[in-house]
Parts: C-alpha cells; structure tokens; sequence
C-alpha cells in the first residue's frame, strides 16, 4: 500500500510557496449523485499518522479524520456539483468546475496548488497535476478524505428521499443491485442521464421498448 508523504508541500514551502492547497474530487465515475471536490491547506507540522486515500479507509476511520482534517487545517472548502450540471456540461467540465470552486472558496488563498491528475487553473498560481496524487501526496489525501465524507452523507440523505435505490450502500456507484433497482423503480431525479446504463434505458424508452 502506498502511502502519501509530504515531500511535493515541502518543496513548494522552500521555494516560499507559504499556503499549498490539495485537491480531490469524489463521485466522478458513480452512475447518481453529485461530483463533490474539496481543498485542504494543511498547517506545516500537521500530524499525518493515518491519512491515506479516501478509498483505503473505512467509514469510521475516514469520518474520524475528516474532524482532525478540519478541524486543524489552515483553511478547507467544498463544491458539490448536481446531476444536472454533469448531464449539461459533461463529466470532465463538471470535474474542473468542481475543483475550482472548491480551491475559490477557501478562506486562506493557496500560494500553490497539488491536484490528483487533473489540469485546473487557480489565477496564477502555480497549479501541479500528479497521477494517482491522492496515494502519494498528503494534502490530495486529506481533500478526498473531507470529498469523501462530504459526498456520502449527501448519499444518505438521497436515500432517505428517494428509498429502494440503495443509495446509502453504494453510494450511487454501478452495481448489480442498483442496476436491479433501476429496472424495478425506474430513474430517480440524481441519475445521471448522461451515462450508462441510464442513457440506454432512456434511449429503449423513446423507441418504444419497456
């Protein structure tokens, strides 16, 4: 298992960058639900004993340190981007909005940027991209932690609206099951039409097929 450092903040504090911002987003493959993206300034000195990617941990170890994350960090914010926006303007826009208004909300503005592979503009700010940053960099850790957190427990009030999807199990995310409970319920308002296999379905609807 990797395991995120600090060496890429680190860096960027020598070369006098004072506040670096990570960055993640949750959601984007999931077949309901919104794309929700957090940004994480950490304090230098930060204890990181337990930060992974948000896909390593448990519920109860993500929720525990998503209060530590937030409740030390230097400044943190989220974005949730709806349904409808992502069937609008298309995943990959919907992902770059997500991050940037989550980077524009913080309080305490980043001198730099560390963001999971993709390319984002913060002003002039120096914005660094890195592939699977979230199990190697500290700071995209802890954002896809908060993103994590953020996202499921909007998760569980759709499941609470919208009862039988399952939502609160998987999250939105393509299983046999919600496939199942697509067919038996039909769509509900947070499906994405855009993606399968909800667009197909739509599609057989129009051409007369149950």
């Amino acid at each position: 298992m990797t395991v995120p450092n600090t060496r890429q903040e680190k860096r960027l504090h020598a070369a006098g960058h004072r506040y670096v911002a990570g960055s993640e987003e949750v959601g984007k493959g999931a077949w309901a639900g919104p794309l929700v993206a957090a940004a994480v300034i950490l304090p230098e000195g930060f204890s990181v004993k337990g930060i992974r990617d948000s896909k390593q941990l448990s519920p109860s170890q993500r929720e525990k340190l998503f209060v530590r994350i937030t409740k030390r960090a230097t400044s943190w914010a989220v974005a949730v981007v709806e349904r409808q926006a992502i069937d609008r303007v298309g995943i990959q826009p919907a992902n770059v909005r997500a991050i940037q208004q989550a980077l524009q909300r913080l309080h305490v503005q980043p001198d730099a940027v560390l963001v999971d592979a993709v390319k984002v503009k913060h002003g002039k700010k120096p914005v660094t991209a890195i592939v699977k940053g979230d199990a190697k960099i500290v700071s995209i850790a802890a954002a896809s932690i908060v993103a994590k957190v953020v996202r499921d427990t909007l998760m569980h009030d759709w499941d609470r609206q919208h009862p039988g999807y399952g939502f609160a199990q998987h999250k939105g995310y393509g299983t046999d099951g919600h496939r199942a409970n697509i067919k038996l319920l039909g769509l509900s308002p947070i499906h994405r039409r855009s993606f399968e296999p909800m667009k197909s379905m739509l599609a057989g609807r129009k051409r007369g097929r149950p």
